[in-house]
């Protein structure tokens, strides 16, 4: 397949870049590169003979629109987004504006390019979203495909909009939409705001590990290469109007998560000066609308496109740990190049 890949230079983007071209098809990677894309993350593919990329806007109209006729995709992959709740909390604006406003310009792009017949009979526009956009789960329970939407960040907000208006231009001008929601995503390349990437950031300098809350919030935990598959799979055989979700059927509490991830840096600095890596955790005034658990339903993908989740979180978590640990360059390069955002952990618990 020829597939445009948005938002290709991210965390998701990049492992879906690698993944497909590992796949044998053709990717045109558009990125506006704002602060959490890095192509540094596709070094090892850029001169892929089959790789393009080109730094636009989703929210260019006459930049997508020239793009997708000139390119003429089989699949749009819309992953381009902003997507850290903390920072939807502080500043909902762009959120608004990349999430909601730029899939509106991005669908009529490609609703203009089909109509114009630049695109084949069998093109489809594959929205990746969210299970945020469900809101919180009880206690027991998964999210369905058919689950209420519930968003309780603006962040979950503007990609619950985003999903909306996919299905909708689906529906009303026949535009061949698919859509997939994912958990909670990990492992190599994830920008340094994720709660994985900061507890390995604070550990490894021995500074305080901020927690929300008690620590008590549950997520289901996806290695990204695996989504990355799973995200591929449905471009070549998910069903238009179809909604798909993906997990990795591997819930933790948050403190559990860290715990784990303290013990195996334990293992790994058995001398560091200040003792186990645990007692650097820090419990932290919990974020406003912090929801309580997620948890994914994912039998619809293995049942009708044969795809499941192949990393057990022990394996991912630890492979996680050594990548960053081996790519130290890496994360000093965006330390040195960005202003991160400070929101987590600014304020200790009452």
């Amino acid at each position: 397949m020829k597939l445009m890949i948005t938002g290709g230079a991210g965390f998701i983007g990049s492992a879906v870049v690698k993944v497909a071209l590992g796949a044998g098809h053709t990717v045109l990677n558009v990125d506006k590169l704002t602060y959490a894309a890095n192509l540094e993350n596709l070094t090892e593919i850029e001169s892929e003979e089959h790789y393009s990329f080109e730094q636009a806007d989703i929210c260019d109209g006459n930049a997508m629109v020239k793009l997708i006729s000139a390119f003429q995709p089989d699949t749009i992959m819309h992953l381009a987004a902003e997507s850290h709740v903390d920072r939807s909390i502080d500043g909902p604006a762009d959120f608004i504006q990349t999430n909601i406003v730029g899939t509106f310009t991005l669908l009529e792009a490609a609703r203009s390019a089909l109509e114009a017949g630049k695109l084949s009979d069998n093109f489809r526009f594959h929205h990746i979203s969210t299970d945020e956009v469900f809101g919180s789960l009880g206690d027991a329970g998964e999210f369905t495909e058919d689950s209420p939407y519930k968003p309780n960040s603006p962040y979950s907000a503007s990609k619950a909009s985003s999903d909306m208006l996919v299905r909708a231009w689906g529906e009303t001008f026949n535009l061949p939409v698919v859509i997939s929601n994912c958990s909670n995503n990990y492992g190599p390349f994830q920008f340094p705001e994720k709660l994985i990437p900061v507890v390995l950031e604070k550990a490894r300098r021995g500074q305080p590990i901020p927690i929300y809350g008690t620590g008590m919030n549950v997520r289901d935990w996806l290695y990204v290469y695996d989504h990355a598959e799973a995200l591929v799979l449905i471009a070549s055989r998910g069903v238009p109007g179809e909604t798909y979700n993906v997990g990795g059927r591997a819930e933790l509490t948050n403190i559990d998560l860290v715990k784990m991830i303290c013990a195996k840096l334990d293992e790994r600095f058995p001398d560091a000066e200040w003792g186990k890596h645990e007692s650097l955790i820090t419990f932290v005034k919990d974020r406003p609308g912090h929801d309580a658990r997620y948890a994914v339903d994912c039998s619809k993908i293995e049942r009708e496109l044969g795809w499941s989740p192949r990393m057990t979180v022990e394996r991912g978590i630890a492979e996680t740990i050594d990548w960053y640990l081996n790519n130290q360059v890496w994360m000093d390069n965006i330390r040195d190049r960005e202003s991160i955002g400070t929101r987590l952990g600014l304020k200790k618990a009452g």
